[in-house]
């Protein structure tokens, strides 16, 4: 259908002013209407547009947090996991320098005690053994006077 169709369609086919003078109106009349709809569906458009790009923002930032969490507890993991780590290795360390220290000591109080055993056999004036047992110390002590 074309305008002058229209035209006639609308008016009962009868135009006041001359068809060509109708013709003309209802030609600016259509392309007004063309443009006001174009215009709305642009503004439409746009605005849908403006919607979907302000939820990708809210939506970037939302993965964003939920990646930063992400890290944030996977950091705090590693830091207990190595934390537990270090203090097995302290504790371990700890205990293999206590052993040695008390291998030292008691090597130490063998070689004492028999140190004293033979000083005090050597010297002539104190003879005596004594025996040095789990928390008391057994003298027997003579003195010879020359």
């Amino acid at each position: 259908m074309d305008a002058g169709q229209v035209s006639k369609a609308r008016t009962g086919g009868t135009c006041p002013g001359g068809d060509e003078q109708c013709l003309k109106r209802e030609t600016a009349a259509v392309t007004i209407q063309a443009w006001w709809r174009g215009s709305r569906v642009r503004q439409t458009l746009l605005h849908a547009a403006l919607r979907a790009w302000a939820i990708q923002c809210w939506w970037r930032s939302a993965q964003a947090k939920t990646l930063e969490q992400r890290r944030r507890l996977a950091l705090r993991l590693y830091t207990c996991q190595e934390w537990a780590v270090v203090k097995v290795q302290a504790q371990v360390r700890m205990w293999q320098a206590r052993r040695r220290f008390l291998q030292a000591r008691q090597a130490a109080c063998t070689i004492q005690s028999h140190w004293r055993w033979h000083a005090s056999q050597t010297r002539g004036l104190l003879q005596g053994c004594y025996e040095v047992k789990a928390s008391r110390l057994e003298l027997d002590i003579e003195i010879l006077m020359a």
